[in-house]
C-alpha cells in the first residue's frame, strides 16, 4: 500500500477504500472500520454479520497472504482444527518454525486432527477416492508436529469434525464448511472476526472446545 494512496484517503473525504483493506486496515489499528471512515456507516452491516470480514468460493481462493498474517499476528491463540491440517505444511513457508516460535513465547498452539484409525476416516477415504488418503495426510501433520521442537503446543485426535474445519487466530478465524464429496481446498471459506458477544464467531469457537475436551491425546511414539 503506497504513501501516496493513504494520503488521497485522508486528504479526499468522498474516496474510501475497498471493503477487505478497510477491515485489514482497521484490524491492523483495533478500531471498527467505520470509525476510521465515518462515511461508510450507513452501508456497513450491522447484527452478526458484521463478523463477517471476507468470503471466499474455495479456501484454494483465500490468499496465503491472509493465512500469514494471522498466524504472525496471533499472540494468544492459534488452534488448527482441520481434520487433516495437511495443506499447512505445503502451503505456508517454514510453519514448523513460526509455530515453534508463537508456543516459546507464550501463545498456546493447538492442533485437532482427525483419528487415522476411525471408522469415519475409512469412510471419508471411501468417498473422496484419492491416492493419497485422508490417514496418510493426517499422519504427515502428525510426523510434522513431532518433529517441533520445544513446549506449547499439543495435539489431540478426534472425528467428529470431519465436515467443518475452523481455524483460529486471536480473535479471527478462517472457517471451512466440508461440501458433500469435494476436497477441504475446493469448500467455501469464511473469514471471522469478533465484534462481541452474540455474533457468528462464538459458536464455532465453542464448538471447537467442546471437541477438544473430548478428544484423546496424540498416543506417544514407540
Amino acid at each position: 500500500m503506497s504513501s501516496k494512496t493513504v494520503d488521497r484517503w485522508i486528504t479526499d473525504s468522498n474516496r474510501v477504500p475497498h471493503p477487505q483493506t478497510r477491515e485489514d486496515v482497521a484490524g491492523a489499528l483495533g478500531v471498527d472500520a467505520d470509525v476510521l471512515w465515518p462515511k461508510i456507516r450507513g452501508a456497513v452491516t450491522r447484527g452478526p454479520d458484521r463478523e463477517i470480514v471476507a468470503t471466499y468460493p474455495s479456501r484454494n481462493a483465500c490468499p496465503t497472504s491472509v493465512w500469514e498474517r494471522l498466524l504472525d499476528d496471533a499472540t494468544r491463540e492459534v488452534t488448527y482444527a482441520g481434520y487433516t491440517n495437511y495443506f499447512i505444511w505445503q502451503e505456508q513457508p517454514r510453519v514448523g518454525d513460526r509455530l515453534a516460535a508463537k508456543a516459546a513465547a507464550g501463545c498456546a498452539v493447538r492442533f485437532l486432527v482427525g483419528d487415522p484409525e476411525s471408522e469415519v476416516t475409512r469412510w471419508r477415504e471411501d468417498i473422496e477416492a484419492v491416492p493419497l488418503t485422508v490417514s496418510t495426510r493426517i499422519q504427515i501433520t502428525l510426523d510434522a508436529l513431532s518433529r517441533i521442537e520445544g513446549d506449547g503446543l499439543e495435539a489431540r485426535l478426534s472425528d467428529r469434525h470431519i465436515a467443518l474445519s475452523v481455524f483460529r487466530f486471536d480473535d479471527e478465524m478462517l472457517v471451512t464448511p466440508h461440501l458433500a464429496d469435494l476436497l477441504g481446498h475446493d469448500s467455501p471459506l469464511f473469514h471471522l472476526r469478533r465484534r462481541g458477544n452474540g455474533g457468528l464467531f462464538d459458536p464455532f469457537a465453542e464448538h471447537v472446545e467442546v471437541l477438544w475436551a473430548q478428544a484423546r491425546p496424540v498416543p506417544a511414539a514407540s
